[in-house]
């Protein structure tokens, strides 16, 4: 049954994708003070630095189901007039002062309704079923909404404690004499402090995208995709557990400029591929678990084929084995 309120592509002009460029252009023109905000807030903390790659990561995402994602294009002007009208809303309540919010709070609920506004574009141009084969890519904007101070506060503490509870668990495998008092701990010739700097909330949040994009494109079940999601954060804590860890022992029966060195400053790469090292061979798991669920049926055989009379197979052959 046709939707009354959407029309066939054949109808919408064939520059479609010009169109929705022109849109995002405008809405850029129009918001052009608050996103320059975000890009300077990216610039300046890095638990933002994600931010300028997210629209490319969701074209991309776009791009590479595009057969699949726009299979059947109808645009859609009630559903997508009403989001905008929900995103515009949005973004004046976020300027009206009717809340007490912080400077972060304010740019993110301001980049939150940007998000929807564009997203109403999407949905006004290729439409409702369109959008909804595309709910991930889209959803996933939302990564470009800085995170509220008071969070970035709870999680950066709860990495914190985690990180200095694996690092003093690496230090008693290893037979080495540490004393904790808080976030400090103390080994023999040095005493080491897991500052806020230290936590990790970078490789974490790096992390987090990374696991969402690898459920979306290699798993299909949401309750996988939900498990490797849980196994982000301890996986990032014993990282970074293994980073503090790995350049106090270096400090210590090597040379103690790791502390101060490349290794510590610039080697978050090398943890971070450790971390993703740790996540692939679940990953690997929760595939196969749903290849063994979902085992490739045996092809089924032409019935009408055995009708056929073979050389050398009697007339009745054929018969029995339909039975």
């Amino acid at each position: 049954m046709r939707n009354p309120n959407s029309q066939s592509v054949a109808a919408w002009p064939r520059n479609i994708n010009l169109y929705f460029a022109a849109y995002l252009c405008v809405v850029a023109l129009i918001f052009v003070r608050t996103l320059s905000h975000l890009v300077a807030f990216a610039s300046h903390y890095e638990y933002g630095s994600h931010i300028p790659l997210i629209p490319f990561v969701t074209a991309y995402l776009i791009f590479v189901r595009r057969k699949t994602i726009f299979s059947n294009v109808q645009h859609s002007f009630r559903t997508g007039g009403a989001l905008l009208f929900l995103g515009i809303a949005s973004f004046w309540m976020s300027h009206g002062h009717l809340f007490s919010l912080s400077e972060n709070g304010v740019l993110a609920w301001a980049t939150a309704s940007i998000v929807l506004i564009c997203i109403a574009g999407f949905v006004i141009c290729y439409g409702s079923g369109t959008s909804r084969r595309a709910l991930f890519p889209l959803l996933f904007l939302f990564l470009m909404v800085p995170i509220p101070t008071f969070v970035v506060e709870k999680v950066i503490f709860l990495l914190r404690e985690g990180s200095t509870a694996i690092t003093m668990g690496i230090f008693q495998i290893f037979n080495v004499p540490a004393v904790r008092n808080g976030f400090a701990i103390s080994v023999p010739g040095v005493t080491i402090e897991i500052a806020e700097e230290c936590s990790g909330i970078r490789s974490t949040l790096a992390l987090l995208i990374t696991c969402l994009l690898a459920s979306y494109l290699f798993l299909g079940s949401n309750i996988r995709r939900i498990i490797l999601l849980f196994l982000v954060v301890p996986m990032a804590v014993v990282k970074n557990g293994i980073r503090i860890a790995t350049l106090t022992l270096l400090s210590i029966y090597v040379d103690p400029g790791f502390l101060y060195g490349r290794l510590h400053h610039d080697g978050g790469i090398v943890f971070f591929l450790l971390a993703l090292l740790l996540l692939a061979p679940i990953l690997w798991l929760l595939r196969a678990s749903e290849r063994s669920r979902h085992p490739t049926p045996f092809p089924s055989v032409d019935r009408g084929k055995l009708d056929r009379k073979v050389p050398g197979v009697p007339a009745g052959m054929a018969n029995r084995l339909r039975s």
